[in-house]
């Protein structure tokens, strides 16, 4: 770990490669000095998917989720995908502290203005309403992995994103690929 050892004459050492250069070592504690920090989705538009929803006194409607991408600010302008309402940001609070603004990944809760209790639910998305906002899906590609049985047109299954769950009844399919032992096969029905 922290100084090359002879008790390991297989070991040649360990190498990464960037796309602006390379390191190499043999010690761990170099290894873990080169790993870089992932990068937070801050240029792409905002995505917070709400996980809890509370009414407090005085305060009104809050929503608590994490921000998947871009920047949540107070005062901002945010559109709810499945009400098409547009509403201000009151205020954003962390851990009982405001927030100017939030970073992808935090876990946060804000308040939002004229929105009832009774309309916003676990799993809606709340994204901005000028840059680039949710809209309804003509199509979506889905994956089921170890299907017991057919899969049709009528059939209905749970699906799960970001933080919502719900049944959905597929109505029609335009393809599917069934993988077996690495090779693909395409089938038109099933």
């Amino acid at each position: 770990m922290l100084q090359q050892s002879a008790n390991m004459p297989s070991f040649k050492g360990w190498k990464l490669t960037y796309k602006d250069g390379n390191s190499s070592g043999t010690m761990l504690l170099e290894a873990l000095d080169c790993i870089l920090p992932p990068t937070c989705p801050t240029n792409k538009p905002l995505c917070l998917s709400h996980q809890d929803i509370y009414k407090i006194d005085c305060i009104g409607t809050v929503p608590v989720g994490q921000v998947e991408t871009s920047v949540l600010k107070p005062a901002m302008v945010v559109t709810s995908a499945l009400l098409n309402v547009r509403t201000e940001v009151k205020f954003v609070d962390m851990h009982l502290e405001t927030l100017s603004e939030t970073l992808p990944g935090e876990n946060i809760d804000f308040n939002v203005k004229n929105i009832s209790v009774k309309y916003v639910h676990h799993g809606n998305v709340a994204d901005d309403s000028k840059n680039d906002p949710s809209m309804e899906a003509a199509s979506f590609q889905d994956n089921h992995l170890n299907h017991p049985g057919q899969i049709s047109a009528g059939y209905t299954t749970v699906l799960d994103f970001h933080t919502a769950y719900t049944t959905c009844k597929l109505l029609s399919w335009r393809r599917l690929i069934i993988i077996l032992e690495k090779s693909w096969k395409m089938a038109p029905g099933y």
